[in-house]
């Protein structure tokens, strides 16, 4: 790929001040927003946020939903617990995993997308 040099003859001060206030005025969310999703960009931890999106599961089922084994699936729902991103309810000797409500905001259109993604049938 070419690079072709930024070439102008006058830089637009107030438009870069102004680009630069917008970026400050969001940069708490910005630097949240990129940790969550650092921590979604792993297929597996994307997995399963996708099914924790819908309904609680244990550590159990996911490992055999996703046909891993309980530790390595345990490791992945730690640091989404770690991140904030999934909560974890006991009910006896069983944790149940869910997506942390808080989060749902922006990750829940980006896994509905996933959803209604359909690939193309083999021909």
């Amino acid at each position: 790929m070419n690079s072709t040099p930024c070439v102008r003859v006058f830089a637009n001060a107030d438009h870069i001040q102004q680009c630069q206030a917008r970026l400050t005025r969001v940069a708490p969310a910005l630097s949240s927003l990129a940790a969550v999703l650092a921590l979604a960009g792993n297929e597996v931890r994307l997995q399963l946020l996708f099914l924790l999106a819908d309904e609680q599961l244990c550590v159990c089922d996911l490992a055999d939903v996703l046909r891993m084994t309980v530790s390595a699936v345990s490791q992945h729902l730690r640091k989404l617990k770690d991140g904030g991103l999934v909560t974890a309810r006991k009910v006896g000797q069983t944790v149940f995993y869910s997506l942390n409500a808080e989060h749902l905001p922006v990750l829940q259109p980006l896994l509905a997308r996933l959803a209604t993604t359909q690939p193309e049938p083999a021909q």
